[in-house]
């Protein structure tokens, strides 16, 4: 058994860090507190209430920091404190720019089928070109009839207009996919056969944006569930333009996330300026649950597939390491992903 760390120096080099990262100071102050909060505590005390599970009795102490002591005791170094160890003082350009460049696919692409404004072949070159291998073609599901949602009778047409562009641009793929629209009950706006059949599944929530958070939060769960859901996309849904400042969706990210990590489901980082979803925040706790993520363009025109940066430097800033990211590994190893949770 690993020797037992000591938490009151963890917690402070996290607050160290996070203050070094211009993170906001409630943040901050809520582990430097936890800090002074252990070392007032008798000896021996902060083990046994460990133990017993009763650390979050002490004022300040909640899940994450109640992981966080629990960590270190072990003789872990805490996964909130390796993630911010990660930028290694690096400055995270630079951190963004290596992510981006271990990325090589996009599982995210839209295009003159649904809301798109180039046809398949535009959007494969493009991203080609900007040294992808693949991309995931998700044009939107039937329910969402203002972005020319696919009917099954569109998308299977679809099929057969990707299969023969693979034969001409191979070794470049497309792979196969939609965004479906995840309903007010969390089932998938598409039939399950047609969903088996597709490469990739993402999944996002398009109407009913102020549901109540619990009625969101089951939704959500419900749809992770679903074993052809791959992708949880821009979970929250805000959108901030200049004309437009559409505000997050509630549910209880905690219980999302977990349910991602147990259905080994990915979280989308939206890489669309006006979306830029998760906010770092959510992003940080789907991070600590375990979540794998996709960094995404969500590209509806060819430009928008340069886009990826944006993301990259999000997850960059939250700690995202390559091997935690999907689309970072290649078209076949992404494909055995998705079929594995599938079988369930």
């Amino acid at each position: 058994m690993a020797e037992p760390r000591d938490p009151v120096v963890d917690l402070r080099r996290i607050a160290f860090l996070l203050e070094a990262a211009s993170e906001p100071s409630y943040r901050v102050r809520a582990f430097r507190n936890a800090a002074r909060a252990i070392a007032a505590l008798p000896a021996g005390d902060l083990a046994e209430r460990t133990r017993r599970g009763t650390l979050r009795e002490l004022a300040g102490i909640g899940e994450v920091l109640e992981r966080t002591i629990a960590e270190s005791l072990r003789g872990e170094a805490p996964v909130y404190l390796r993630r911010l160890e990660a930028t290694g003082g690096r400055m995270l350009a630079e951190l963004g720019a290596e992510l981006c460049a271990a990325l090589r696919g996009d599982c995210h692409v839209h295009s003159d089928w649904s809301d798109g404004g180039a046809p398949i072949r535009e959007m494969a070159e493009a991203a080609r070109e900007l040294g992808r291998e693949y991309v995931v073609l998700s044009d939107h599901s039937p329910t969402l009839t203002v972005a020319n949602g696919l009917s099954a009778e569109r998308l299977e047409r679809q099929l057969d207009e990707v299969a023969l562009l693979n034969r001409e641009l191979a070794p470049f793929r497309i792979l196969t996919g939609i965004e479906v629209d995840i309903l007010a009950d969390g089932s998938l706006d598409q039939s399950p056969e047609l969903l088996s059949s597709l490469d990739m599944v993402v999944g996002s929530v398009h109407s009913e944006l102020r549901m109540a958070e619990r009625l969101m939060t089951r939704r959500m769960v419900t749809a992770l569930a679903n074993p052809h859901l791959d992708i949880l996309g821009h979970c929250t849904g805000r959108m901030k333009t200049r004309k437009r400042n559409r505000p997050e969706s509630t549910f209880d990210a905690e219980i999302v996330f977990a349910a991602a990590a147990q259905f080994e489901k990915a979280i989308e980082v939206n890489s669309r300026p006006e979306r830029l979803d998760p906010p770092k925040r959510l992003l940080r706790l789907a991070l600590e649950a375990g979540c794998r993520v996709a960094i995404d363009s969500d590209a509806h025109y060819p430009g928008q597939l340069a886009w990826l940066p944006y993301g990259c430097d999000r997850a960059a800033a939250c700690g995202v390491q390559a091997g935690s990211v999907v689309n970072a590994l290649g078209a076949d190893e992404l494909l055995a992903w998705a079929a594995a949770h599938e079988r369930g």
